[in-house]
C-alpha cells in the first residue's frame, strides 16, 4: 500500500509511506509542489490529503471486565469510588465467562472504531475462581486482529487484606497475565499497603512482568504509597517497567512535600497514567466548597520531564456511567481539567494518547512511524495536534498490519437555501 500526502508529527512537509508485508518499508518526503486532495481510498493507494498520519492511539488504563455493567445490580448513587467498589462486588458475584467475553468484545470494537490498537486492561483477580481473568485471556487471543491487549492482574479488594490475595496474584501471572497490579491505598492499614507494594514488585521482578499500580486514588493527602512504589522501582532498576495509575492524592499534597517527592520520581523513571474524566467525577466527593479537581499534577510532571499519559478507565460501569471508546474525548477534557490549554500544550497534545502511552506500555520498536516498524497507523481528520483538539477530530482510517481495518466518513452538513 502507498499512502501519499501524509503530514507526520514533528517533521516538515508532506510524506509518502510505502507499506509492504505488514511493515513500513519506506518513508519519503514529497516535493513542495505535490498536490493535496481530500483523503481518498483505493486498493493500493490512500491519499491522506495533508492530514496527520500517526501511530495508533493507545488505551493505557481500562477495566474491560467491568465495562457495560452500570446499573447492575444498582446504580452508584453517591458517585464515590468506594460505592463503585461495593456495586462491583455485588455484580462480580454474578459474572460468567460468557458475560465477560461478550461485554469485553463489544467494548473492544468501540475502542478499535476510534483508532485504538493497543490496550492495557486491569482485570479483577480478587475472585477465588478467577473467572474474569480466564475469560479475558481468551479475549486477548480472539481480538488480536483488532488490538494488542495487555492484561493486568488487578487485586480490586487488596492483596494483603483479601483472603488468599497473594496466591491469587501469583496464579493470575502463572495463567498468563502480563502485568502485576496493586491497590495499596485500599488495604486496611498502611503497613499492609507497603507490604503489598513490596510483594507485587517481588512478583514482577521474579516473573519479568510489567507493573501498573492503582496508587493513591484518593483525596487523602496522607496517602503516600507513590513514594514507596517509586523507591522500589528506583532501587531495583525497574522504572521503565513501572506505571503509577491515578495518583490523585498528589493533587492534595502540599508543595513542600511534592518538591521532595518529585526528586524521587524523576530518579525512579516510572510512568504515570491519569484518567482525568473519571478522577474529576469520583474525587472531591468529601469536599463542600471549594471542591478539589481530584487529578494528579499532570502538567507539573510533564514539565519535570516525566512520562505521563491519559486513559479512559471505565466505560459505563459502577465507577463511571458514560464513555464510548473515544480517547480523544478524554484528551480534550483532560487538557481543560489539568489547565493545559496553552498553545505549547495543544501543539503536543497527542503525545498523551500516543507516544507517552506507548512508553508506559513498554511497546518499544513495535510502535511508531518509522521504517521497519509494524504498519499500524491512523489517518486523522486534521493536520495538527491543535486542530484535532479544536475541531474535535476523529480517526478517518485505522490501518493494522498494512491493511485498512476501519474507515470513517465524517458527518456532512447540508445547508438549505432560504
Amino acid at each position: 500500500m502507498l499512502i501519499t500526502n501524509a503530514r507526520l508529527r514533528h517533521r516538515e512537509g508532506l510524506h509518502q509511506l510505502h507499506l509492504e508485508n505488514g511493515r513500513i518499508a519506506r518513508i519519503v518526503q514529497q516535493g513542495p509542489d505535490a498536490p493535496t486532495a481530500a483523503p481518498a481510498f483505493g486498493p493500493e493507494h490512500l491519499d491522506a490529503g495533508g492530514n496527520l498520519v500517526v501511530p495508533p492511539f493507545v488505551e493505557p488504563h481500562i477495566h474491560l471486565d467491568a465495562t457495560l455493567t452500570a446499573g447492575e445490580p444498582r446504580w452508584n448513587m453517591s458517585g464515590t469510588l468506594f460505592e463503585g467498589i461495593e456495586c462491583w462486588g455485588e455484580r462480580k458475584a454474578t459474572i460468567t465467562a460468557e458475560d465477560t467475553r461478550a461485554r469485553a468484545h463489544k467494548t473492544i470494537r468501540a475502542l478499535a472504531a476510534h483508532g485504538i490498537q493497543h490496550v492495557r486492561t486491569h482485570v479483577d483477580v480478587t475472585d477465588p475462581d478467577l473467572t474474569a481473568l480466564k475469560a479475558m485471556l481468551e479475549v486477548r487471543e480472539q481480538s488480536a486482529h483488532l488490538i494488542d491487549l495487555q492484561i493486568v492482574a488487578f487485586p480490586q479488594e487488596g492483596i494483603e487484606s483479601f483472603r488468599n490475595g497473594r496466591e491469587l496474584m501469583e496464579e493470575a501471572i502463572r495463567l498468563g497475565a502480563d502485568v502485576v497490579g496493586g491497590i495499596p491505598h485500599f488495604e486496611y492499614t498502611r503497613d499492609q499497603g507497603v507490604s503489598s507494594v513490596k510483594f507485587l514488585m517481588d512478583l514482577a521482578e521474579r516473573t519479568d512482568c510489567l507493573v501498573d499500580v492503582h496508587c493513591d486514588e484518593t483525596d487523602d493527602p496522607h496517602s503516600r504509597f507513590l513514594e514507596v512504589l517509586a523507591e522500589e522501582a528506583r532501587s531495583r532498576g525497574m522504572g521503565s517497567r513501572v506505571s503509577a495509575s491515578h495518583t490523585t492524592a498528589m493533587g492534595s499534597y502540599d508543595n513542600a512535600y511534592c518538591a521532595k517527592l518529585f526528586r524521587l520520581l524523576g530518579h525512579s523513571g516510572i510512568s504515570f497514567v491519569s484518567c482525568p474524566t473519571e478522577s474529576i467525577h469520583l474525587q472531591g466527593r468529601f469536599d463542600s466548597f471549594p471542591k478539589r479537581r481530584g487529578v494528579t499534577r499532570v502538567n507539573e510532571l510533564l514539565e519535570a520531564g516525566m512520562n505521563v499519559c491519559f486513559g479512559q478507565d471505565s466505560i459505563v460501569d459502577p465507577w463511571y456511567p458514560l464513555g464510548n471508546g473515544n480517547i480523544l474525548r478524554v484528551l480534550e477534557a483532560g487538557l481543560h481539567i489539568c489547565h493545559m490549554l496553552g498553545y505549547r500544550n495543544l501543539q503536543n497534545a497527542l503525545d498523551l494518547v500516543t507516544d507517552n502511552s506507548a512508553k508506559a506500555l513498554a511497546l518499544g520498536e513495535r510502535y511508531g512511524i518509522e521504517e521497519g516498524r509494524p504498519a499500524n497507523l491512523l489517518i486523522l481528520s486534521a493536520d495538527s495536534d491543535y486542530e484535532m483538539i479544536r475541531s474535535q477530530g476523529l480517526a478517518l482510517y485505522s490501518i493494522r498490519h498494512g491493511k485498512v481495518l476501519m474507515q470513517r466518513q465524517m458527518a456532512q452538513v447540508q445547508w438549505q437555501d432560504a
